[in-house]
């Protein structure tokens, strides 16, 4: 694990996950690794659903595709997409997705900085990308959603809190 990908994690932990009540649909796109869904069946989660283009996830498919993966239209408390939207434009599937009054959880690099972040992977200092950057936004333009928080951290990444 890279140094700065590792610290990111345990900040994500306890800025977005640690007050999701254990009761909660969440759905995660991009899943990865897995740690996310990880931390939430260590932490007695039980209603969390992952998707990605690749395994482990527990659904393999393009979260644009979901009416045909047998996703649900509002159907999740939660949305978290950390590391995706600069990869692909699924703000209007996460919407439709989305309870009213869910809340979405993004990350996404700093749009006007992302050459910085391809540096420090060449480093080995952050974790590799696994496709290009083609749909960088800055959160401040995040479509459909209400703005409920967003900060800039360490300057290079975004992290928002959107509610439907």
């Amino acid at each position: 694990m890279n140094i700065l990908s590792e610290l990111a994690r345990s900040k994500k932990i306890k800025y977005f996950l640690k007050g999701i009540p254990k009761d909660s649909t969440i759905l995660e796109i991009g899943s990865g690794t897995g740690w996310v869904g990880e931390y939430f069946k260590q932490n007695g989660f039980s209603n969390q659903t992952n998707i990605d283009l690749m395994p482990p996830a527990e659904i393999i498919g393009d979260i644009n595709d979901w009416k045909n993966l047998g996703l649900q239209k509002n159907t999740y408390d939660y949305i978290i997409a950390f590391e995706v939207v600069e990869h692909v434009d699924c703000f209007k599937s996460c919407y439709d997705l989305l309870k009213e009054g869910g809340n979405m959880l993004l990350t996404s690099p700093v749009p006007h900085l992302d050459w910085i972040m391809q540096i420090l992977e060449l480093l080995r200092l952050n974790q590799k990308r696994t496709s290009p950057h083609d749909n960088l936004v800055y959160f401040n333009k995040v479509p459909y959603f209400e703005k409920k928080d967003i900060k800039t951290i360490g300057f290079l990444s975004q992290w928002g809190v959107f509610t439907k």
